[in-house]
């Protein structure tokens, strides 16, 4: 189970290394394994709706059990079914690299982080880097 100070934590440490890297306002939410929102946080300056993107990439990892980056490749090779997914999960998935999957020691599946804000690939490390320094193994699928 994803605790809220362990949430806390992801968050707290990705936005201090987004800022260490001056990088552009970010939105991160962290989702428990059943989907549930743990934590959010904006930073000042981020665009509207900048959190939907964020959840979208967190739901979309929890959902198809794989990191948002690996939904980008799977909407590469088939647009269909991650058009189908993303309806079915009532539209709430977002397929580019920024959705990290959070899994404990025993490699279990116990939430997922997204982040949006500056490049995908920053996005996705800050993220990483939040679930680690939580004592917890992020799984980008790279």
């Amino acid at each position: 189970m994803l605790k809220l100070k362990a949430a806390q934590k992801i968050i707290k440490t990705a936005l201090d290394l987004a800022r260490s890297k001056e990088m552009k306002p970010l939105a991160i939410a962290v989702i428990d394994g059943r989907g549930a929102l743990v934590a959010f946080a904006a930073e000042d300056g981020s665009s509207l709706r900048r959190e939907n993107i964020a959840r979208g990439k967190a739901d979309g990892a929890v959902a198809l059990g794989v990191s948002s980056r690996q939904i980008a490749k799977m909407a590469a090779d088939r647009p269909h079914f991650v058009a189908a997914v993303s309806h079915a999960i009532g539209g709430s998935m977002i397929p580019v690299p920024g959705g990290v999957l959070i899994r404990d020691a025993r490699g279990m599946v116990v939430g997922a982080v997204g982040v949006s804000g500056d490049t995908s690939d920053n996005d996705e490390l800050v993220a990483v880097a939040g679930i680690e320094a939580a004592g917890l193994k992020a799984d980008t699928g790279a």
